[in-house]
């Protein structure tokens, strides 16, 4: 065991990080170089000293925290912390790590350790399935010192200083979709996740006891959630959606009582809604999809909160739909978080047939236009266009590829709105038709970020070819996601594009070795003109963010958007790496 142990060591030495003397422990040399002022009365995490959030300080969040899904508001991914920069980056090296286990089980310690303490875990749920952990597909908010962290049916809270865990809660489903969670939200002294099985569930952050549950959507239905929820002023916003022929929907949540304050769907659902007329009957609308997965942003002047909705159904045999735009799926929309109104929208792919959603992280950005200050609205859409939007009327600004190889639209047309106009013959065909991108999209939900330092937008994106056929005309078999087959033909690269959204055109272009799909990892800009991101091969990577350079990187299996928070004087930052959180920091 002592010669695993050290070959352990020297591997972590090799790649440049220093190998951490416990899992869940901060090791000796680094709690002994912190300055004494700077040293906390008690562990950070303790529970006697654990406060609350006031959501009005998301505006504006204090360096030791990272208080909901993007950071803040905005979407940017931004963290204005430069104690690591591009001068010491390389000096950056494993603080603690921590390995999580799921379930009615006690969390495990990493290798080569003892066994941990017990953990304090709260057992909820109305069903009696224990699936399977799953792995790390969201954010961390970090809080007063603790970090609280999910996968599906599982939260844990954990001491943002040395990684230890401090309760556990741990929900029974009934089962159904558990494709990942994208985290919870904080909300003064409460905390709210969703459940695969279609569940609000809102517990003490102090204990991880719950409060309540809330039903958010029919499981019969086939529905399934899987966003973070939103804390937004005195509403918890909540998203969720189906694969099957349900239409998605926003909802808002008293966050005291669990009450509906009110619910938006993507689609129409009654006679005289708005975009009705772009389906082939009501019937067709109100099992349409426009399923909402991912988080959006807010912007406090206009109280819109703005959010990217998922593909209509049937999702690739269109006939059911007739031949309109089928609003309001793959679109940006705003909604007012007051009334739940939708004060605007822009549709990336008016009458998508390739599942090539807009379920992407909305960034909103204070910049220039043609000269002038204006309110923009960044989004990279898994169709493999870019686009440009004035964030409070909505108006189109520009459009442009992401990469070269999209063929579905026509190369030279947009259409009176400024959006890629679909090639018909790209549709699936008996025949099979060569289209890129492949299902998985140019990007898909892990967000993207932005450095007000370059001015420059930040995302991982995959060039890649699939031979789509059709594979029934029955409409029975046509649902949801069915009615076709697809065989990939590989990828002409993955790479971590930095564009200036002036333009649409990228400023700089890294190409990760090897063939990869590299839309499925997230990234981070930092004050000290750093981006962080995972990279196909499971590295954590830092560049430069104004060049592309690669200045440092560690092999952990990285695979989530990475984070970073001030703690104790010291800028950390967190990454996930299936089911282990490890924090890196300057030693």
């Amino acid at each position: 065991m002592k010669h695993i142990a050290l070959a352990a060591t020297l591997l972590l030495s090799a790649i440049g990080v220093a190998a951490p003397a416990q899992s869940g422990h901060v090791d000796a040399a680094l709690k002994g170089s912190l300055p004494a002022a700077a040293a906390p009365p008690a562990p950070a995490g303790d529970p006697s000293i654990m406060g609350g959030l006031d959501p009005s300080s998301i505006l504006h969040p204090t360096p030791d925290s990272w208080p909901t899904y993007s950071g803040d508001y905005t979407g940017t991914r931004y963290v204005p912390l430069a104690e690591i920069n591009t001068v010491n980056v390389h000096g950056l090296t494993l603080a603690w790590s921590q390995r999580l286990s799921g379930g009615t089980a006690a969390p495990a310690s990493a290798p080569f350790t003892a066994a941990p303490p017990a953990v304090p875990t709260t057992v909820g749920g109305i069903g009696t399935n224990e699936a399977p952990m799953g792995s790390f597909k969201g954010a961390e908010i970090v809080v007063n010192g603790v970090i609280y962290i999910t996968t599906p049916d599982n939260v844990w809270a954990m001491d943002a200083l040395d990684g230890h865990v401090l309760w556990h809660y741990f929900w029974k489903t009934k089962g159904g979709t558990h494709i990942g969670n994208r985290g919870v939200a904080m909300w003064h002294d409460r905390l709210y996740f969703e459940t695969p099985d279609d569940y609000l569930v809102a517990l003490e952050a102090k204990t991880g006891h719950e409060i309540w549950h809330k039903e958010i959507a029919s499981f019969d239905l086939q529905y399934f959630s899987t966003m973070a929820p939103h804390a937004v002023g005195d509403h918890i916003l909540v998203g969720t959606g189906d694969d099957l022929d349900e239409p998605g929907m926003l909802q808002s949540f008293d966050p005291v009582t669990g009450d509906v304050q009110w619910k938006w769907y993507a689609v129409p659902m009654k006679k005289g809604d708005p975009g009705l007329d772009t389906w082939k009957n009501l019937d067709a609308a109100s099992h349409g999809g426009g399923n909402v997965w991912v988080n959006g942003s807010y912007d406090p002047e206009t109280h819109l909160y703005i959010i990217g909705t998922g593909n209509p159904t049937a999702a690739y045999t269109s006939q059911s739909r007739g031949p309109g735009a089928n609003l309001y799926t793959c679109a940006t929309v705003a909604i007012n978080v007051e009334t739940g109104k939708m004060a605007w929208y822009y549709q990336t792919s008016p009458h998508d047939t390739h599942d090539y959603d807009s379920a992407q992280t909305q960034v909103l950005v204070d910049g220039t236009w043609q000269g002038k200050p204006r309110k923009l609205l960044l989004t990279a859409a898994r169709n493999g266009y870019f686009f440009v939007l004035d964030r409070t009327t909505g108006e189109h600004l520009l459009t442009s590829k992401i990469v070269d190889s999209p063929n579905w639209a026509d190369p030279g047309k947009l259409d009176g709105n400024g959006a890629p106009v679909r090639v018909p013959a790209k549709d699936y065909d008996l025949g099979g038709s060569i289209v890129s991108p492949a299902n998985g999209g140019v990007v898909n939900w892990p967000p993207p970020a932005y450095s007000p330092q370059t001015g420059l937008f930040y995302v991982n994106a995959t060039e890649s070819y699939a031979m789509y056929y059709l594979a029934t005309t029955d409409p029975r078999g046509a649902m949801g996601l069915g009615g076709k087959d697809e065989i990939s033909l590989g990828t002409l690269g993955g790479y971590l594009l930095a564009i200036d959204y002036h333009t649409g055109k990228a400023v700089w272009k890294h190409r990760y070795p090897g063939i990869n799909a590299a839309n499925n990892v997230g990234v981070m800009t930092t004050g000290g003109h750093l981006l962080f991101s995972p990279d196909p091969h499971g590295n954590l990577v830092a560049y430069d963010a104004a060049k592309g350079t690669l200045l440092w990187h560690a092999h952990i299996g990285a695979t989530n958007a990475p984070e970073s928070y001030m703690l104790a004087g010291h800028q950390y930052v967190l990454e996930g790496a299936g089911d282990t959180l490890y924090a890196f920091r300057l030693q």
